[in-house]
């Protein structure tokens, strides 16, 4: 078994690390090939280039996990909506069309996504058997924002969307979620062991309304996992001590912090859960003694803790690699 599927199962203190978004845009080898590449949904769907970009960070730097080369948004994608992304704009999509969403398939939908399952295989085939190999999913919520062109900035959503008395929400959700667990389940058949659920937009979620739109539908997905004997790490950014609530009513196996979350707060107050990450992405543009220092915090906060040691947010495309390797001999020598 592997250090990560350990620490999430049986709850033990066991040295792991591993970054969200290690592979990808900070990387040489990985721009290179998206380079060569332009169409980001079509390199998604490239099999054996993705499954050599999730890769590239293990030789690299010998992280105890892959996380697959994949994106949230391919579940919108194959449930019929187009996916753009402009460069320093980010994703866009089509106008979402309600019928037509709500008539996909389950046959449909998975083969659609088939060959994000045989770049799961390929990889699971070329990665040591003690690491992990995670895969993800956005949150229904996260994935609404997106799916309902609800984002307006990095900081601000258009949440005036969700009154429309057309919307059909709760069939909407219901839709996502039936179709995230059967991601999740073709994900883990094709080889993963672990699943990350990111709830990267919960943060701007309106306090009456987080129950039903954040830790209602993580529950049925996390509910979904635990009766399937699949480890889960909810990350849902940006909710500030509702972390709290969010783990006593979701009870995922894992819960990434992000980087404003005091790691002593998160200490005293998420129990019966494996914590993982909180350091920010910044301290790669530290001195290396400052790195140090921060890394050390959080190291000795959850010393002795099932603890698996993370970001609190994805690698930034200006990431110095010599700095993260610097930062991962620092732990496993630590």
């Amino acid at each position: 078994m592997s250090n990560l599927k350990k620490v999430l199962l049986e709850k033990v203190s066991c040295k792991s690390i591993w970054f969200m978004r290690q592979a990808g845009r900070y990387l040489p080898e990985f721009q290179k090939i998206r380079t060569e590449n332009p169409d980001f949904i079509k390199l998604c769907l490239n099999s054996e280039l993705s499954s050599e970009i999730t890769l590239q960070p293990i030789k690299r730097f010998n992280l105890d996990s892959a996380i697959i080369f994949s994106d949230i948004l391919m579940v919108p994608y194959a449930l019929g909506q187009n996916v753009f992304f402009n460069k320093n704009e980010g994703p866009e999509l089509s106008d979402h069309q309600l019928d037509s969403f709500m008539n996909v398939s389950e046959k449909n939908f998975s083969d659609k996504l088939s060959p994000v399952y045989k770049a799961i295989e390929i990889t699971r085939k070329k990665l040591n058997k003690e690491k992990s190999l995670i895969s993800f999913i956005g949150a229904p919520w996260t994935l609404l924002v997106y799916i309902l062109k609800m984002k307006k900035n990095k900081n601000e959503i258009n949440i005036k969307v969700l009154e429309d008395s057309n919307l059909k929400l709760e069939e909407i959700i219901h839709k996502l979620i039936s179709c995230l667990c059967l991601h999740i389940k073709n994900q883990i058949n094709a080889g993963s062991d672990v699943i990350q659920i990111f709830d990267s937009w919960a943060g701007l979620i309106p306090n009456e309304r987080i129950n039903k739109l954040c830790y209602l539908p993580n529950a049925k997905i996390v509910d979904f996992c635990r009766e399937n004997k699949i480890p889960t790490i909810c990350f849902p950014k940006g909710i500030g001590e509702k972390f709290k609530e969010f783990n006593e009513i979701v009870r995922p196996d894992g819960i990434n912090l992000d980087q404003h979350i005091d790691p002593l707060w998160a200490k005293s107050n998420l129990k019966n859960v494996v914590i993982q990450g909180g350091l920010s992405p910044d301290i790669f543009f530290k001195s290396d003694k400052e790195m140090i220092s921060e890394a050390t915090k959080y190291i000795e906060t959850f010393k002795g803790l099932p603890y698996v040691f993370n970001l609190g947010h994805g690698l930034l495309p200006e990431t110095d690699p010599d700095k993260v390797k610097r930062l991962v001999n620092f732990y496993r020598s630590y």
